[in-house]
């Protein structure tokens, strides 16, 4: 039997998971029911489950019986946490948990991930290679991949791949697209420090918040001046905080900001970029200004050669369903940590319905998600997986 049709037969499992997990969703390294809840399901596949003993998320293996010595070892990705909304679908399976919901989709990952393992441990005779399981806790951290990595998550893997719904694409379309997909995201903070005065003496001191007034517009202007206009390039500065009372001259401001962009080369370049503007601007106010800047997220890249091994295993199984022309967005993601490191494709699975009504996107306290193209998400995982590590040669990146 052929994996559409072995899909077909886990549709009502994979929807019965994902609905379960929608019911129960838990911030970021506080999913300790949904781990349990997938490890359970692991055990019922005779897979076993793995974790770190300090952290949740869970992992487990798939071991190809043709594999030989230097067999590959590919990574199927899931998130598991939930953000922190609260739900209005009127859904019947609607979030039991306060103020949190599955609005990224994450209930969807699980469910698909799970069906993929169950479609790929029944292959496994046939697999020439490594399947490794990765329900990945705790992706609103930005932090969580890093960590995993830092823990040698990587080492007996070549390849990652991640299967996302996403509400800007109608079902049952799925985006395979190459090349730069997410922006990276950066923070920083701004300290400005000057004199305070009273405000009928204002020559008196140095105003802090003039300075940092001229600093906010000095950042736009590196950026429309500094930066290829084909490569966005995108500074935020999203809180300013200074002055103590009406009349008085502000002596010290400070400002929280991000940074978002799509090249990894530029990326290197801003931080020495943005500390020149804003030394240089603050000095001319008589003020000080100190940044300190945090890089978090890469931007995302797609493997070209994983996308063409994706192209054709969706031409196998459904037809012709397949977006390479999606535009990338300024939105990030904690999968470009792993694609970082090793080659990896973060597939877009199309879960919008005009008919159905479902038109949210994701972090919408209304998304929702047109369910039937979940077992196409598990059967596509698997078969990437199990196409390429049958050895299908792939273009070089």
């Amino acid at each position: 039997m052929d994996i559409v049709s072995l899909a077909n037969e886990l549709e009502d499992y994979i929807i019965g998971q994902r609905r379960y997990f929608h019911r129960f969703p838990e911030p970021a390294w506080e999913e300790v029911q949904t781990t349990l809840a997938i490890e359970r399901q692991l055990e019922e596949m005779g897979l076993e489950p793995l974790r770190f003993d300090d952290i949740s998320g869970v992992y487990s293996y798939i071991r190809g019986k043709k594999a030989g010595k230097n067999a590959k070892t590919i990574l199927l990705r899931a998130d598991i946490d939930g953000v922190s909304v609260q739900e209005k679908t009127g859904l019947a399976f609607s979030s039991e948990n306060a103020g949190m919901m599955h609005a990224c989709g994450r209930d969807c990952h699980i469910a698909m991930l799970l069906g993929a393992a169950k479609l790929l441990n029944n292959m496994e005779n046939s697999l020439a290679g490594h399947v490794k399981l990765f329900f990945q806790a705790a992706e609103e951290s930005a932090e969580s991949s890093q960590e995993y990595i830092r823990r040698g998550f990587l080492q007996d893997v070549d390849v990652v791949c991640g299967a996302h719904v996403y509400g800007g694409l109608e079902a049952p379309y799925i985006d395979i697209s190459p090349g730069y997909r997410m922006a990276s995201a950066d923070k920083f903070d701004i300290e400005v420090t000057g004199l305070a005065a009273h405000g009928s003496l204002p020559h008196t001191g140095k105003d802090a918040l003039v300075a940092a007034a001229a600093i906010i517009s000095s950042l736009q202007t590196y950026v429309s001046r500094n930066n290829d206009p084909l490569n966005p390039l995108v500074i935020t500065i999203g809180t300013i905080r200074g002055g103590s009372q009406r009349n008085i001259i502000a002596g010290r401001v400070k400002m929280e900001g991000t940074v978002r962009m799509h090249s990894a080369e530029r990326r290197k370049f801003i931080e020495s970029g943005m500390q020149k503007i804003i030394a240089g601007t603050a000095e001319a106010f008589g003020c000080e200004a100190v940044l300190s800047y945090q890089y978090m997220l890469p931007p995302l890249y797609n493997s070209p050669g994983l996308s063409a091994i994706a192209g054709n295993a969706i031409r196998k199984l459904f037809g012709d369903h397949i977006r390479r022309d999606m535009p990338p967005v300024m939105a990030s993601e904690d999968f470009a940590c792993l694609t970082e490191n090793i080659p990896g494709l973060y597939i877009n699975i199309g879960c919008a319905n005009k008919q159905l009504g479902f038109t949210e996107n994701n972090y919408s306290s209304r998304f929702m998600v047109d369910e039937s193209v979940l077992k196409n998400g598990s059967a596509l995982t698997a078969q990437i997986a199990a196409d390429y590590l049958g050895g299908n040669e792939w273009p070089k990146d």
